[in-house]
């Protein structure tokens, strides 16, 4: 949605093709509770689960090409394979490794058709993997790096965290967040053993699906801890406040991180929430893995050691401890975010391309 909106607001004609019914309120709806501004034109296409995407895909496809696209930006590796082989202009976007038995054939496919334009990979270290798994040069103009990105606050947030807590019907306490996913490799048990070692803080846990944040809160109230708010999911236009509501945003990652396929991206992601992070404009305390230090750095966070509690709660405390230190890591971290725009990137994405 945001990739989307981006491309429309930097003055392409966008049609966006989804799998799935409807909403009631159509695309206003879709745009309201993803936070996009203006109106953006979706259409849903049903698609049957035992086809895997396969039939969607195809018929995005053609819908495309009777609508009149002259370039199709893809993500599924279907919808890439099929148009690059038919000689249809198509940037696909790249956030991981091909995966599975057809993964990697239809992302050779794709390499070998006459309509690939370009490539956006969202981390330099997935593309050198890509180039060297798939033994072809993966450079500029065809492969570019393009990292995820986030929104920075429209005019800048001045809000303090306590003013957005007195906004939102929060305590009025110090308060550490995390937002995102509760898999295995997210930090969760890490997370817990700081709210253990820190009952004089307060810690909001945003988002997960419902079968693990009812897990977690059983556990929580079994070991008696009081001081985290287990939110839940919250519509991606209402966490950026969530965000801004903290003193310091928590990524605590480990070495294996999960995804909702099974896979572990832990060498090749490019975290939504690191850029989300950025634009609250908030002190960060991040795992320190390599794929991180792309778009973090001292500067504009608190790179840790993954997994190491000491190491997590002796940071935290000292941040806790010293706000001017605070201020300076979100303040860098707010211009840092500048960089990274949703339309700065879909200029960047389109940047060269030629269609013939």
């Amino acid at each position: 949605m945001k990739a989307c909106a981006a491309l429309a607001e930097i003055g392409q004609d966008v049609a966006l093709w989804v799998p799935g019914k409807s909403p009631a309120g159509g695309a206003a709806e879709a745009c309201e509770f993803y936070g996009v501004r203006g109106p953006l034109g979706i259409r849903w296409l049903r698609s049957l689960r035992l086809l895997r995407g396969y039939d969607f895909c195809a018929r995005a496809c053609l819908a495309g090409r009777r609508w009149g696209a002259e370039l199709f930006y893809v993500w599924p590796y279907q919808a890439a394979a099929l148009c690059s082989t038919l000689g249809w202009p198509v940037l696909m976007e790249v956030h991981d490794r091909p995966h599975g038995r057809m993964g990697p054939a239809l992302f050779r496919r794709t390499l070998r058709g006459r309509g690939l334009r370009r490539l956006l990979v969202t981390t330099e270290a997935l593309r050198a993997w890509l180039e060297a798994e798939f033994k072809r040069p993966l450079a500029p103009p065809l492969a570019l790096v393009a990292p995820n990105a986030a929104e920075p606050a429209e005019p800048p947030d001045r809000l303090s965290p306590s003013d957005w807590r007195s906004l939102l019907g929060l305590p009025e306490i110090f308060t550490a967040g995390y937002t995102g996913h509760l898999y295995e490799g997210r930090g969760i048990e890490l997370l817990l053993g700081l709210a253990r070692r820190l009952p004089e803080a307060q810690f909001l846990w945003v988002g997960g699906e419902n079968p693990a944040i009812e897990a977690w809160r059983a556990r929580l109230a079994s070991e008696g801890i009081e001081n985290v708010r287990l939110l839940g999911f919250r519509p991606p236009a209402e966490v950026a406040d969530l965000q801004r509501a903290c003193e310091v945003l928590l990524m605590p990652y480990e070495r294996s991180i999960a995804v909702s396929s099974g896979g572990d991206t832990a060498a090749f992601a490019s975290p939504m929430k690191a850029f989300e992070y950025l634009a609250a404009g908030r002190a960060i305390l991040s795992s320190d893995l390599p794929v991180i230090r792309e778009v973090l750095n001292e500067g504009n966070s608190v790179l840790l050691p993954p997994n190491d509690l000491e190491s997590w709660e002796a940071a935290l405390r000292r941040l806790m401890k010293y706000p001017e230190r605070r201020t300076r890591l979100g303040e860098q971290a707010r211009r840092d975010a500048e960089r990274n725009s949703w339309p700065g990137r879909a200029r960047w994405a389109l940047e060269g391309l030629t269609l013939g």
